[in-house]
């Protein structure tokens, strides 16, 4: 990874590389969105989407010819946060290092701010 910016959103060349492999894999599209609604045990709880068409509010991220886009309500609970592909045993996916969140549920799928 690169230099670590607490005001951005950071990724992790492991993640890239995983969006970028399911970029391929659909054949098309701009990038993807990367988000937070409300859902979950928790309250919140972190959204992947594919990009096909730029919203005006969003920050547009770009690593190793990645875009990620992010809206601006969901880069305000993100910032300083390090987006990583881990693969532990059977389990494979995304993970957010989020310092904003103030616990995580049991099933690890959603936060508290």
């Amino acid at each position: 990874m690169d230099t670590f910016k607490p005001a951005e959103l950071n990724f992790s060349d492991k993640a890239i590389e995983h969006f970028n492999k399911s970029l391929d894999k659909r054949g098309n599209g701009l990038g993807i969105q990367i988000g937070i609604r409300k859902a979950g045990c928790s309250g919140y709880e972190y959204f992947f989407e594919f990009v096909d068409e730029v919203k005006v509010d969003d920050t547009i991220f770009e690593k190793n010819g990645c875009k990620i886009f992010v809206d601006q309500h969901s880069l305000s609970f993100l910032k300083g946060t390090l987006v990583d592909y881990s693969e532990e045993g059977l389990n494979k996916g995304i993970k957010f290092e989020n310092p904003n969140a103030k616990a995580v549920c049991g099933c690890g799928e959603s936060f508290t701010i």
